[in-house]
């Protein structure tokens, strides 16, 4: 800690990672301050917390009084936090002068299990009825759910004790095999043909020594008969509600079991969905408002991850213009929406997930999120976004609506050539279509990849004509763009910076950057001086042969306007012909 990161925390307020201790109206006793220390211990987040003493809640600094004599020994403090901590917990106190005033910094880690005092007071770090962070009593569900986000705990393993094994359906084992089989080889195939309790215990749903005799949760949500799971698992509860404006035209609620649930809503999705049709030579090609696989996966990771022990139902909420799909609980520790596309695998409940994976439900990379992310992309559509989400809920809200068809021509024609794209070459990608040019910044912003990652993706897509390098390090331009330059240049024997910024929708110092790029390279030659400067396109021969300093630019295409000027040009030569 230093005093200008002091300064910064001071002025950024009170979170759920900070807490403001003053002194100036009474003295915080030795008790209140190891209860403060273990509310933020027992925080979903994988970053320390901080607790200022001698701190006000309007963000004055009033100073601290000695705890040990005429000042504050750090060790000592620590030591108090540790002795009267279960487990013990480790912190880092230092004390430094703000305004000529003592702040003690106390540096709390997160604790991998749930932290209490000695004399058995537990308490989490949370958002109060005000709006405002508090620390509030922490309840024993609420420890099994703080453990199960940092991957110490499966709830979804937990035995249900009065549950029995006539609580299960014949049906949804039989429903499970009906997935299996139709999961195209996704699904594992070896438990089609095992009895009901045999595939039970294969699948971990019970706990069986030649007879059942324990029911877990993941057995009652995948198999459970739906009054059975009414009276054990209260808080399992799906909606689908179909919203226009401020009119609830659909508002239905199920407590079924989890394979029936989602047999309900792939049936409700495929009769919503709505398709174009695109011809990409004389192939047809379908191309939905929303696309399935993206629907299914965001479907099954929030009944997945969803926190059993939390009151609330997994929501998909259909509107105009997009999808809503929220549950409860919020990401695992460790994982937030800038992250998420590279995050490890870490379920919520890992019986549950692995159920659904040997269902051919979902894909056994458990890379889900890259699923949905790859069906929007490849459907030109916008990205999925996770930007509501919330340490207590997970909400991605997907867009749909009149799907980009040259960018989906685009892809098409690339895959029937061979060049699969990677999800991180489709995001860049993507962005390069909208704005021109990408930097290796960007790139890595969008990917979410280390800047050595991010710079490969880059040079992926260069090498396959795509994207051409500009004139900056790390700067690549669309490949289009480009070739739309010298086509214009070709046909109307000059081109400005003003004409390419119009024609592309750049920036004065990007059309400027890319002009004088190509110059560089011998595709256009600089004319005139200063505000009257131009250029023209270069003779064909340099063109040509400058053009083996990149690589080939075939597969992107220049823009409609062009194309069209192109077979007007082309027409007017057959009819002159004839």
């Amino acid at each position: 800690m230093t005093p200008e990161r002091l300064r910064e925390l001071i002025q950024a307020g009170e979170s759920l990672g900070v807490e403001f201790k003053g002194e100036r109206s009474q003295p915080v006793s030795d008790s209140e301050l190891v209860e403060t220390v273990v509310c933020l211990a027992n925080r979903s987040s994988d970053q320390p917390g901080w607790l200022l003493l001698g701190v006000e809640d309007d963000r004055s600094v009033t100073g601290a009084r000695p705890r040990h004599h005429d000042r504050t020994d750090p060790l000592r403090l620590q030591a108090l936090i540790a002795n009267r901590t279960r487990p013990s917990l480790s912190v880092r106190v230092e004390v430094l002068s703000l305004e000529g005033k003592d702040v003690v910094a106390i540096e709390v880690p997160t604790g991998r299990v749930p932290v209490g005092t000695t004399d058995g007071k537990y308490l989490r770090r949370a958002f109060g009825g005000d709006g405002k962070p508090a620390c509030l009593p922490m309840h024993f569900h609420e420890m099994q759910s703080l453990q199960a986000d940092r991957g110490l705990l499966d709830d979804s393993a937990l035995v249900v004790p009065e549950a029995r094994w006539e609580d299960l359906d014949p049906l949804e084992f039989e429903r499970f095999r009906r997935f299996v089989r139709e999961s195209q080889g996704r699904g594992d195939a070896s438990l089609v043909e095992l009895p009901d309790v045999e595939l039970a215990k294969a699948l971990g749903a019970v706990v069986a020594n030649g007879e059942v005799r324990h029911v877990r949760v993941a057995g009652l949500l995948l198999f459970g008969r739906e009054a059975a799971i009414a009276r054990f698992l209260p808080t399992h509860e799906v909606a689908f509600q179909v919203l226009a404006g401020l009119e609830v035209k659909v508002n239905d609620f199920f407590r079924w079991p989890l394979l029936r649930v989602f047999d309900e809503f792939d049936g409700r999705f495929r009769a919503r969905i709505q398709e174009s049709e695109l011809m990409v030579g004389m192939v047809r090609v379908g191309v939905p408002n929303y696309p399935l696989r993206a629907l299914r996966e965001a479907l099954a990771n929030a009944l997945i991850h969803r926190d059993y022990t939390r009151l609330g139902a997994v929501h998909v909420q259909w509107y105009e213009d997009r999808i809503e799909v929220s549950n409860p609980g919020g990401f695992p520790l460790g994982v937030t929406p800038d992250n998420l596309l590279v995050a490890s695998p870490h379920p919520r409940n890992p019986l549950l997930a692995d159920g659904f994976k040997r269902a051919g439900i979902v894909e056994r990379t458990a890379r889900g999120i890259d699923t949905i992310f790859l069906a929007f992309l490849r459907a030109g559509l916008p990205l999925p976004d996770y930007g509501r989400s919330s340490p207590t809920d997970v909400v991605v809200v997907l867009r749909g609506g009149l799907p980009d068809l040259a960018w989906v021509r685009l892809i098409v024609e690339a895959e029937r050539e061979g060049a699969t794209l990677s999800l991180g070459e489709l995001l860049v990608l993507r962005h390069a279509t909208e704005a021109r040019t990408v930097n290796l910044r960007r790139a890595r912003s969008l990917t979410q990849l280390t800047e050595q990652d991010a710079a490969v993706v880059l040079e992926a897509l260069a090498r396959r004509g795509f994207l051409v390098r500009g004139r900056d390090s790390g700067s690549f331009v669309l490949a289009a763009v480009e070739q739309a330059t010298v086509a214009q240049a070709a046909r109307e024997g000059r081109i400005t910076r003003a004409q390419v910024m119009a024609a592309h929708d750049l920036g004065a110092d990007q059309a400027k950057r890319l002009l004088s790029d190509m110059a560089r390279r011998g595709l256009l030659a600089r004319r005139g001086k200063g505000r009257g400067v131009y250029y023209e396109a270069a003779q064909k021969e340099r063109a040509v042969a400058r053009s083996g300093e990149r690589p080939p630019v075939s597969r992107m295409k220049a823009p409609d306007s062009n194309r069209k000027a192109r077979r007007m040009r082309q027409a007017r030569g057959k009819t002159k012909g004839r």
